[in-house]
Parts: C-alpha cells; structure tokens; sequence
C-alpha cells in the first residue's frame, strides 16, 4: 500500500513542479517525495516525527482545510516558522481522508487540478484503502487494551493472550500505567486539538519504552500509557517516562488556550499486564488528585500520596466534610475564615508544634494562639483532643481534594 501511495505523490510532485506532502485527516504524514528547494521547519519536523505539531494544526484549520472542497491557501506565520502553502484536500464520496501540501513562498503556485489528471481519484482510494487498514488495526489493539482494564480476571487473561498472539506486544511481564490528564480551564472538557496533542504526546512516550513492549489508549478526558517496569537498555523506568510524558505535553500544548496545565498519574508496578488495571486505578486516581492540588506538582506517584489515597478512595463513596467534621465545614463557607484554615492546617500539618507553625507563618506565638482559640470558638471543637485534631485534618485534606479549600489562591 504505501509503495503505491509513494507512486501517487512522487506523480502529484511531478504535476505540480514542486514537492508534496500527503497527511491523513488528522494531519499525520503518510508519504512525501523527494523535498528540494526552500523547505520550512515545520515540514522538517512533520516529515522527522510523522505528525504535525498542534499549534500547526490550530493555524491551519482555523482557514478551513478541514470543510473545504476544493484547494485552500494559508498564508504564513513567522513565530511558527510556517512559510504560505497550497492545500489540496482528499476526499472519498464526500469522506475527508486527508490533505495533499504544496510550500509556495512567493504566492506564485496556480492551484493544482489533481482531479483532472486522475491522480485525485487513484490517491482518495489508495488513502481510504490505508485508512480502513490503519483503523481496523487501531480498533482492534485498542479493543484488546481496554480489555485489560476490564473488571474479569478471566477476560483480561484472555485480552493479553489476544495481544501476544497478534504480535502487538513482545512478552507479558511486569506493568506499570501512567494517566496523563489535561486540565482545561474552569475543568471543561479538552477540545480536539487537545486531544490530538495528547494522543501525539502518548505516541512518543510509547516509541521510548518500545512500541511492542507498551500500549497507549486516549479516553475522553485523559490518556493512558501502559508501559513494561523491568529496566532494559535505552528505556525509562515509569518515573523518568512520566517526567518525559509530561515535557512533550507542556511543549504540545504550550501555545493551546483550551489547556491550562498539565499532570501525570504514576501507579505502582504490578507483576503481570493482566493486573495491570490494579495499576491504572492508582494512576487515574493520582491524576485527578494532581488535577484538583496543582501543589503536588505535575507528575504526582500514587505511591507518594499519603493521606490523599485514603481520600480518593472514600470520595468515591460520596463522602463530604460535614461527615468528617461539621464545625470545620461551616468554616469553609466564609471567605472570612480563610486564613483561619490556613493556620489550622499549617498547626496539624506540623503535628501540633506551635512554635514551628508560628515561624513557619511568621507569626507571634501570641496571634498563633488567638487563631486557635478563635477556631476551636468557631467549630466547636478543642484541639488538645487527639480524635477531633483528626478528623478536623482529614476534613481539611478532603476540602482541599474536592476544591472547597484552596488556601493558595
């Protein structure tokens, strides 16, 4: 397949008098021909990585190329290192399969006729061929990794028997899941080019640890990356993959206004990719902790949560802060009370050494004192007693996950 769809763009390449570039809908390189003249960075990059930056992408959807039906120029952008270009837009019975690109730097290319040469009908069927192919196989990896994540020892056993028998991964072993979410602003939903960016992000992590020893999904809202946990030649352990994971999606989406920040999720290693759901529910969970408390950082371990993945577990009982402590959730509706349960908080973080916290706040021990009392007044409570200084510490940590508590702000 990809001999002919060299055959097609090395022919479009030589109707046009220039070189092209033929992408998927999604703006994946497929196939080019020979690239001479003046060629810009972001064509370099395209051909090197197979997939166009997101930013890129953003540019050029924002002139249409994804409902034209006919060629569409965009001009150039600088900053991008973008010079003008020619797009040719490859359709299937009305199907968008993808794009063909022309660099023209000087605005002097005519628009090229494929479809009178024929060239268009023989590459929107050799792309529609390629296309069925690449989603069947797709469809089918991905059906068998979600598999993996099912509640059925039985059908996740029969998931990795699918996965090793197809020869999508080498050998069974030890599996270690990362979840990579992207936190839009006001918690919205990412949008597609969010994705796209996510989804590119997984991909090269996935190329790092070995594209038959790792798996990758893309959900909704975050992206999985099932990766192998002995250490090899040449590849990351799950820490160093998830700090890599997390470069490539601050650089990606650095310049997407629909993405404010960035965190990943780190589970423990469990010993067969059949277990490996044990995995992923930690990530997950470490994840939307990070998502919710940007104090964590942005590759947060579950293993390193503390208290946090006692919380997460008992929120997904529905457990609010009046049940752990109702005086401290009456607090927590005033403005006036914030610096109250700062100080409280910063005291029981510190085990209850007064002097450490009034050094810490920068406080005289007198005014410490007075926020203390003022706060046992307030909710009802007496901090010399060791149960109530419990549960008025996880009542302010369960605040802080469910982001009725955010001192930082």
């Amino acid at each position: 397949m990809r001999v002919e769809l060299q055959r097609i763009v090395d022919a479009v390449a030589a109707h046009a008098g220039r070189p092209a570039v033929i992408e998927d809908r999604r703006q994946r390189v497929v196939v080019y021909s020979e690239q001479t003249g003046l060629v810009d960075e972001v064509r370099r990059a395209s051909i090197l990585r197979r997939q166009t930056a997101p930013e890129v992408i953003a540019w050029l959807r924002d002139f249409g190329i994804a409902e034209a039906r006919a060629p569409v120029r965009t001009p150039a952008r600088p900053e991008l290192d973008l010079l003008p270009r020619l797009c040719v837009p490859v359709r299937h019975h009305d199907l968008l399969l993808g794009f063909v690109w022309f660099i023209d730097p000087d605005g002097t290319m005519a628009d090229v006729d494929l479809a009178a040469t024929g060239l268009l009908k023989e590459l929107s069927l050799a792309l529609y061929r390629e296309n069925l192919l690449g989603e069947l196989a797709a469809q089918s990896e991905t059906e068998a990794a979600w598999t993996l994540l099912a509640d059925s020892p039985d059908t996740r056993d029969q998931a990795v028997k699918a996965l090793l028998e197809a020869g999508m991964i080498a050998a069974d072993g030890p599996r270690t899941a990362l979840v990579a979410r992207l936190v839009a602003p006001g918690q919205r939903q990412p949008d597609e080019r969010a994705r796209i960016a996510l989804e590119q992000s997984l991909v090269a992590a996935r190329r790092r640890a070995g594209t038959r020893e790792a798996l990758h999904l893309v959900r909704h809202d975050h992206g999985v990356l099932l990766l192998p946990a002995e250490p090899a030649a040449g590849r990351p352990t799950p820490e160093v993959a998830a700090r890599h994971l997390d470069d490539d999606l601050q650089h990606v989406t650095r310049s997407l206004g629909s993405v404010e920040r960035t965190v990943v999720g780190v589970g423990r290693t469990r010993p067969r990719l059949a277990d490996v759901v044990e995995s992923y529910a930690e990530a997950l969970h470490a994840a939307r902790i990070g998502a919710q408390l940007p104090t964590l950082g942005r590759v947060v371990l579950w293993s390193g949560l503390g208290i946090y993945r006692v919380l997460a577990r008992l929120g997904e009982q529905q457990l609010t802060v009046a049940d752990v402590h109702p005086g401290l959730a009456r607090l927590l509706h005033s403005p006036a009370n914030q610096a109250l349960l700062a100080t409280l908080e910063r005291y029981l973080d510190r085990a209850g050494n007064a002097h450490a916290t009034a050094a810490e706040l920068r406080l005289h021990r007198t005014t410490l004192y007075y926020r203390l009392q003022r706060i046992e007044e307030l909710a009802g409570t007496d901090l010399k007693d060791g149960a109530e200084r419990l549960c008025l510490h996880l009542a302010l940590k369960l605040a802080r996950l469910t982001g009725h508590h955010r001192p930082e702000e």
